[in-house]
Parts: C-alpha cells; sequence; structure tokens
C-alpha cells in the first residue's frame, strides 16, 4: 500500500506510543501492589490476581487480533484498543475491591491484547522489506523504555499521591493516541476466511482453566477437588483442541509447525524458561518493600538496574550466539538464569545495597540474553506462510508462562508463608527465599529442553537480534 511520506513517517511513532503505555502499565503497577493491597484491605500476597488477570487476557485475545484486524481494518481496530485501553484504566482507578479491580484489568487486557499485533500488523503491510527491520526496532525501542520507567515512576506516584494515579496517567496518552490514529493510522483490510471458532473456544478454555487451577490451589479460592478438576478439564481442552487442529482446514495454530524442529523446541523452552523470567518482576517489588522494608520509591529504583543490564546486553547478544551457537548459549544460559534467581534467597537487610544493585544487573543481561536467543530461534526457519501464526503462537506462549509465573510464585510464597511456625516477619522471609530457590530450580530446569538441540543446530533464515525481545 503507498501512503504519503508524513503518514509513513508519522505510523511508526504511533505504534511505538502504544507500546510505550502498554510496557509502562505492566511495569509500573507491580512496585504499586503492596500500597494497593493496603487501600483495599487485602494481602499483598493475594495481589497477584491484579497482575494474571490481565496477562491472561492478553494471551486469550491475541490469536484473534490478526483476523479482526483484516476483517473490520487497522484503524478502527487500533482505536477501538486505545479506548479499550483507556477505559480500563479509568475503571482500574474507579474500583474499591480487588474483585472489581480485577475485572476492570480485563477491559484493560482486551485493549491490550489487540493494541501492539494491530500496530505491528500496520507496519508490516506498509514498509517494503529494506525499511522494515528499522521501522520495528524503532518501535521496540520503548519496550525498553517502559520498564526503566516504570518501577520508579510507580514508586514516587504511590508516595506522594494515592495508587489511583498508577491508572489514571494512561488517560492522557490514550487520548493523543487516538487522535492521532485517526489522521495516522491507514485503514487496511483484507478478504478473511471464517475465523476458527472452535478452535478458539477450545484454546482458550484450555488456558483459562489452568490458570485457574493454580491460581485456585495457591489461594485456596475453590476447594482442591475443583481445582483438580479444572486442571483436568483444561487439559482435555488442550487434547481436543489438539485434535481439532489435525482435522480442520484452516486451525487456529497449525500442528504443521512443530514439524520445525528449532520452533518446537525454542516454543518448548520460552513456557517453562519464563515461567521464572516472567515471576521476578512481581516478586522482586514485594521482597523489597516486604521483606526488606524499602519504601515504594526506593523499591523501584532499585529495579532500574535490571532495564539497563537488559539495554546493555543487546550490544553483544547477537554476536555471542553467533560465535557460540543456540545450544552452548541457551544450555548455560538457562542454567545460571535459574542460578541468579535463586541466588536472591541469600538476599537479606545485611547486604550492601551495592551489591543488590549488582545482582539486578546481572538479571537484567542474563534475562535479555535468553529473550533473545529464545525468540530468534524459535521464529527463525519459518517460512513466509508460517511465519504470521508462528508469531502469534509464540506471542500468546510469552504472555501465557508470564502469567502462569506469576500465579505459581504467589501460590509458592503463600504456601511457604502458611507452612513455616515462626514470627510474622521471619515468616515472611523465609517464605520469600523459599520461592526464589524454588522459582530458580524451574528455571534451570528448561534447559533440559534446550539441550535437545543438535551441536551446531540453528535456525537458517533469521539472524540474532534481528527478532523483537518480549
Amino acid at each position: 500500500m503507498t501512503l504519503d511520506p508524513r503518514t509513513k513517517r508519522l505510523l511508526p511513532w504511533l505504534v511505538a506510543i502504544a507500546f510505550f503505555m502498554q510496557t509502562l502499565d505492566g511495569s509500573i503497577l507491580n512496585t504499586a501492589l503492596p500500597r494497593m493491597a493496603n487501600d483495599l484491605g487485602e494481602s499483598a500476597l493475594r495481589m497477584q490476581a491484579v497482575v494474571v488477570s490481565y496477562l491472561l487476557t492478553l494471551a486469550l485475545l491475541i490469536p484473534a487480533s490478526g483476523w479482526l484486524a483484516d476483517r473490520f481494518g487497522t484503524r478502527r481496530v487500533f482505536i477501538g484498543a486505545i479506548a479499550l485501553f483507556s477505559l480500563g484504566s479509568l475503571l482500574c482507578a474507579m474500583s474499591s475491591s480487588l474483585g472489581l479491580l480485577v475485572a476492570s484489568r480485563v477491559v484493560q487486557g482486551v485493549g491490550g491484547a489487540l493494541l501492539l499485533p494491530v500496530g505491528r500488523l500496520a507496519i508490516l503491510r506498509v514498509f517494503p522489506k529494506p525499511e522494515l527491520l528499522s521501522a520495528l526496532s524503532f518501535v521496540a525501542v520503548p519496550g525498553l523504555l517502559g520498564p526503566l520507567v516504570g518501577p520508579s515512576l510507580g514508586g514516587w506516584i504511590v508516595e506522594v499521591a494515592t495508587w489511583h494515579w498508577v491508572f489514571l496517567i494512561n488517560l492522557p496518552v490514550g487520548a493523543a493516541g487516538a487522535v492521532f490514529a485517526l489522521r495516522h493510522m491507514p485503514d487496511l483490510r483484507r478478504p478473511v476466511d471464517r475465523f476458527d471458532t472452535v478452535g478458539f473456544g477450545l484454546f482458550s478454555a484450555g488456558l483459562l482453566l489452568a490458570t485457574l487451577a493454580l491460581q485456585g490451589l495457591g489461594e485456596r479460592a475453590f476447594s482442591g477437588a475443583a481445582s483438580l478438576l479444572m486442571l483436568v478439564v483444561s487439559l482435555a481442552a488442550m487434547v481436543a483442541y489438539w485434535l481439532h487442529a489435525v482435522r480442520h482446514e484452516r486451525p487456529l495454530f497449525s500442528p504443521a509447525l512443530f514439524h520445525i524442529p528449532t520452533f518446537a523446541v525454542g516454543l518448548a523452552g520460552n513456557l517453562f524458561a519464563r515461567l521464572g523470567s516472567g515471576a521476578m518482576p512481581f516478586l522482586l517489588p514485594l521482597f523489597l518493600q516486604l521483606g526488606l522494608g524499602y519504601s515504594p520509591a526506593r523499591a523501584g529504583m532499585s529495579l532500574i538496574p535490571m532495564a539497563v543490564g537488559a539495554m546493555l546486553c543487546k550490544s553483544f547478544a547477537a554476536p555471542l550466539i553467533r560465535r557460540a551457537g543456540y545450544r552452548r548459549v541457551l544450555g548455560i544460559n538457562t542454567v545460571l538464569l535459574g542460578a541468579m534467581i535463586a541466588s536472591f534467597a541469600a538476599v537479606g537487610p545485611a547486604l550492601p545495597s551495592a551489591a543488590l544493585l549488582s545482582m539486578l544487573g546481572i538479571l537484567g543481561v542474563i534475562n535479555s540474553l535468553q529473550f533473545t536467543a529464545m525468540n530468534t530461534l524459535t521464529l527463525g526457519d519459518l517460512g513466509p506462510t508460517q511465519a504470521s501464526s508462528g508469531n502469534s503462537l509464540l506471542s500468546v506462549v510469552m504472555q501465557l508462562s508470564m502469567s502462569l509465573g506469576v500465579a505459581a510464585a504467589a501460590a509458592l510464597l503463600a504456601a511457604f508463608a502458611g507452612a513455616l511456625p515462626l514470627p510474622g516477619s521471619a515468616t515472611l522471609m523465609h517464605a520469600f527465599q523459599a520461592t526464589f530457590i524454588s522459582i530458580g530450580a524451574m528455571a534451570a530446569a528448561s534447559a533440559l529442553i534446550f539441550l535437545q538441540l543438535r551441536p551446531g543446530e540453528q535456525p537458517d533464515r533469521t539472524r540474532p537480534g534481528a527478532v523483537e525481545e518480549g
């Protein structure tokens, strides 16, 4: 599609602003959770539902984003996504109970699930191949700035104002984005096949019930029998989806994707490795505030080295992967990731701040290298007809794994806190320590998946670093 030069120049800015709004919201919230829990009369250890509900909504709706954009046009869907995200933000700020806040986060998640995929789709359709990488790289920059700014901004906001402003700051950005989109988002659409509604329903049911079962086991919100039943039904739904996909002419996700060895290993590794890395943005702010007694602002500022480490890693990740190979990098780095997460069990009030900040910076480097290697491995061998479906499935797995990581971390934390017969503060500290060790072990175990790569095996079509981190 041919666009006027001004629209073509401003489109990456529009998508970048939307991406920044989404990543800022995700990183700004975690630091504010203890203060939110206090105001809502809840335990801070039960606030994971606020995070999980949003991530799970993203995972459920991302598969439908491309079809909706083709059916109704990128401009209409993108503006609708901004409106829903902004409405959800307003409802979050107005929430007076945990239940209302979780429901509002679902509304916000519906908008977030459409926002970035539709914006990225518009860029893919507008820019020719020689210009595409630079446009996508520009859009990816806010993905690094959000985690850099978010935690400290969230901590500062809850100290000088109230937690409600963590959500209200999205409103002026959303209003500006909607006006900007009306002028500069092209209205792209294509003929679409019938949407795989049955497959979408089975796949979504499997994801939702598995997450609810884990939530129920952790919070004891449901009986053990109900949680076990949901887990069994979720497995049945996923098996039913697989059987449906094998027989369907155009399934939601084609089983043929798993005939590509690098995709299969990369996707499975993404699912399990991100259980650890996805849990840490939730665990660390709680640990710093509840375990070490940091103020929200200090806790947020302490997390900046993680974002800085992630940015520094981008300068050497691609050459390192090219030289050492995927099997060696992912096999070793995944174990290092697990060991680094477990090492936070040794952190206590007596540890110098410089040592803690160094640990967080190293964790940021290891995390970034892990994401770069996993993503390029997963997508690198996909052909033109497989790229859209494979990228969508990877996005779903990324969001699902992070939501499961948060749910697992919260379940472990609650279980350890209830099982240790120690005084209040000592119980909480030991519960955090045991949770870090458990989450680290879970992450390190995924190295066994990456070791299934043959020595020297790597994707043919994608050079490391060409795929956006996530």
